[in-house]
């Protein structure tokens, strides 16, 4: 007769043996490389939605139909607990536009689009003033130039500027054109071919005062040769919808093993501009968050702390999904249950991930990295970016203290140029970039989720305040309203 492994010394005590166990982090490593290899989605389901689908504006019908998509998506993967966390919104779109340049009872029309967030209505003429960056050094050299005139800025940083130019998004440059009293903004791509940006010019995701436009990079380097040598006037007329709407994140739970009220959060914003399917920005990345959960779910991956795959809307329209879950988690006290947030934002291709501006987490990525190296070290080569910035989900949690990453991808920089344009579409996604992602990402998430101790922690108010002014980020905070210090 065969002696059993597990002796019963009494009805309460056996041998650990008895208890299967778990998986060492390598083991999950290697299954989770397998699984996405052998069974990713993330192509797939993006070539699926933008041929079915096609745009994501949040509060359009697209909008609602790619909500109910990730919901049954991921509902159908086998997960359990998947919730709309529903959300009302100052919603935006396009309607008409003419823009029109040239000297004075002489003008032209330009091909351009407009800018999110303007007003409903507008019809402004007069004098073109070039503010060059549209920064504050360029308006304080010249307080009263705008004043009751249409200011024309780089939506970049031009190659002659000053070192150490701010480089302020396009809502910043409109808000500061607005308070030096112009009463209408053009700004320039800076993407050759006439490629024309849309994206919101409201830091708060509220309608602003002037109507904002963009036009082509060719259109608008011409029109400031010409400024340089005499006066140029522009016509902008436009009408625009906007109202109050509903919208949806979506939101897929896995309940942690050992700390269920500790929570790591992984989420990229569905929604996209209306001028293409948003298969770039972001598709990529909510596509990929999508595949995580079904890889999760698949493996039956329980890691200590709770995991949850998020689907955010109206980040394109001032971080509206992301500022909502944050905003219920301050009123239902539980904030502090939100240890650790993952943004996939455009992200493809990782070589490494970010600390978010925490040196302190660097140890912690560079040994994960280790890690995952050890699966493919063709393709990731653990590097470990130091930065933290601004307008993508993430800042809604970063303004809580809360710490973050998110792949340092490594997308051709030539697919930047569709970002938020027409030619945003699925033939510029690459499937094997996608597919590393998610296995990547899928690592670390499941490293942070399982970590005994977590990389960085939660700051309090004046940890976060001294966080931002360390990364010169107060000033936007400013602009945008979300410097909630007085000094």
């Amino acid at each position: 007769m065969k002696k059993t492994l597990c002796i019963l010394f009494s009805t309460a005590l056996v041998f650990t043996a008895c208890s299967p166990k778990a998986d060492d982090q390598a083991t999950v490593f290697k299954k989770i490389n397998d699984e996405v290899l052998a069974n990713s989605k993330a192509y797939e389901t993006l070539g699926e939605a933008t041929s079915t689908i096609g745009h994501r504006l949040t509060g359009s019908e697209n909008g609602a139909q790619a909500e109910q998509y990730a919901y049954d998506l991921m509902k159908g993967y086998g997960m359990t607990d998947v919730q709309f966390q529903p959300f009302e919104v100052e919603s935006w779109s396009r309607g008409d536009i003419d823009v029109q340049i040239g000297a004075k009872g002489k003008l032209e029309t330009v091909p351009a689009v407009t800018l999110a967030h303007s007003p409903v209505s507008a019809d402004v003429t007069a004098e073109i003033v070039d503010m060059g960056n549209g920064v504050d050094a360029d308006y304080e050299a010249r307080p009263d130039a705008v004043m009751g005139k249409i200011a024309l800025v780089y939506i970049g940083t031009l190659p002659d500027s000053p070192k150490g130019t701010p480089g302020l998004h396009r809502s910043e440059k409109t808000a500061l054109a607005t308070k030096y009293g112009a009463i209408g903004i053009i700004i320039i791509n800076q993407v050759d071919g006439g490629v024309l940006l849309t994206g919101t010019a409201s830091v708060t995701g509220s309608l602003i005062p002037i109507p904002a436009v963009c036009i082509g990079k060719e259109d608008g380097m011409a029109l400031k040769e010409t400024l340089a040598a005499k006066s140029q006037f522009a016509a902008i007329k436009m009408t625009n919808q906007s109202g109050l709407i509903k919208s949806r994140n979506v939101i897929a739970t896995i309940k942690g093993s050992e700390f269920p009220d500790e929570k790591v959060i992984v989420g990229g914003h569905l929604d996209s501009w209306d001028l293409s399917t948003g298969a770039i920005d972001n598709g990529i990345g909510s596509f990929a968050v999508l595949d995580m959960a079904r890889t999760f779910q698949a493996l039956n991956l329980k890691p200590k702390r709770t995991v949850q795959f998020v689907m955010f809307m109206g980040e394109e329209e001032g971080l509206l999904g992301s500022r909502y879950m944050v905003d219920e988690a301050i009123k239902n006290g539980t904030i502090d249950q939100i240890k650790y947030v993952m943004n996939q934002d455009m992200s493809g291709n990782p070589a490494g991930f970010g600390t978010g501006g925490r040196p302190e987490a660097e140890a912690f990525f560079k040994a994960i990295g280790k890690e995952i190296m050890a699966i493919d070290s063709s393709t990731y080569t653990n590097d470990v970016s130091t930065g933290a910035g601004l307008h993508s989900d993430h800042q809604s949690f970063m303004l809580q203290g809360i710490p973050y990453t998110a792949p340092s991808s490594r997308l051709d920089r030539a697919i930047y140029g569709c970002y938020h344009a027409d030619c945003d579409s699925f033939d510029l996604v690459n499937k094997e970039h996608m597919v590393n992602n998610v296995r990547f990402s899928s690592m670390m998430l499941y490293a942070l989720a399982n970590a005994e101790t977590l990389p960085a922690k939660k700051l309090n108010d004046a940890e976060t305040k001294a966080f931002l002014e360390g990364h010169d980020l107060k000033l936007k905070l400013q602009i945008g309203g979300d410097w909630r210090w007085d000094n």
